[in-house]
């Protein structure tokens, strides 16, 4: 196998630089060599600012739903369907999930009844005046027709915190019949893992957010706000379906992705080919064109960045 020296920065703090999706995707066809000096930078968050310290190719991964800025990267991934080469469609939901376990088949659908004893789950950390509003309001309408337990470290009403961690929220669903499941905003494409989350927590999932969402996945399988006028619409639904096992079943047996196969998004050989492209282009990084910039200020930034990054 071919090696390629990369790094990576500007990712959340407890990110492994060894043991990542992107590492574990690329061993797969290359030998990953990860040092200082790289040929290749994968960069996350745009709030931070370490990769401008690096003048190799820069690849931006974008977790939320920001464009890439092109005169900062030469390729990217993200959520965005965007009509580019030096882009790949990557939604965030893809990251740590096995689509296998979103595929449905041989479920005791009495025995997952039977577990379902409490009515709906809200789990979120943050609030933002904006761009959680719509999902706070419509947690407090839901929550007049019965109490919907929130875990998370906002509004929580549960006397204990859910633990961070994927496994813990979706253990946690598993419990309930629905789950609220908005995201931060409606930008097509930006479908993060709420959604996925839902699903493997074998809840109904109350979605809003990408007007895209139907591309990827059956929605039939989930309640989805933009099929409703309004939320009263959509609580009337949610009433029905909590008082009619039979209905709310129908909904659970749907297959989560059309014809209960994965996504395109989760094929890593799509990925794996556009990281072939870019390992074998030849090309002058935008960052070595804007190389003055890099002086002066920044270079305190990589001194003194912490490990995580």
């Amino acid at each position: 196998m071919n090696t390629v020296k990369i790094d990576f920065c500007d990712f959340w703090p407890g990110f492994s630089k060894t043991d990542n999706f992107f590492c574990n995707v690329l061993r797969k066809r290359f030998d990953v060599e990860i040092c200082d000096s790289p040929d290749f930078l994968i960069y996350g968050d745009p709030g931070q600012h370490v990769h401008r310290v690096h003048n190799c190719v820069k690849i931006y991964f974008g977790v939320e739903a920001n464009l890439p800025d092109w005169s900062e990267c030469d390729y990217a991934f993200s959520c965005h369907y965007l009509d580019n080469p030096r882009h790949c469609r990557l939604p965030y939901y893809v990251l740590g999930v096995n689509p296998i376990k979103l595929v449905k088949g041989g479920e005791d659908w009495a025995a997952l009844m039977a577990a379902k004893t409490k009515f709906c789950a809200f789990v979120v950390t943050n609030r933002h005046p904006s761009k959680t509003k719509k999902r706070i309001d419509f947690f407090h309408r839901l929550s007049r027709y019965k109490k919907v337990d929130s875990a998370g470290g906002y509004l929580n009403n549960m006397g204990f915190v859910l633990p961070p961690g994927a496994h813990e929220k979706q253990r946690f669903l598993r419990a309930y019949k629905f789950n609220i499941a908005f995201e931060n905003c409606a930008v097509p494409g930006y479908t993060t893992e709420k959604l996925v989350d839902a699903m493997l927590g074998k809840c109904l999932p109350i979605y809003w957010g990408d007007p895209r969402v139907g591309d990827g996945f059956n929605p039939r399988s989930f309640l989805n706000y933009a099929d409703f006028p309004n939320d009263e619409a959509l609580i009337e639904k949610i009433i029905e379906l909590d008082r009619d096992d039979a209905k709310y079943l129908e909904c659970m047996r749907q297959p989560n992705f059309h014809n209960n196969s994965p996504n395109m998004e989760f094929d890593q050989n799509r990925i794996l080919d556009f990281f072939e492209r870019i390992f074998t282009a030849k090309i002058r990084p935008v960052s070595a064109r804007r190389r003055w910039l890099q002086i002066g200020r920044w270079i305190p930034v990589k001194k003194k960045r912490p490990n995580w990054i």
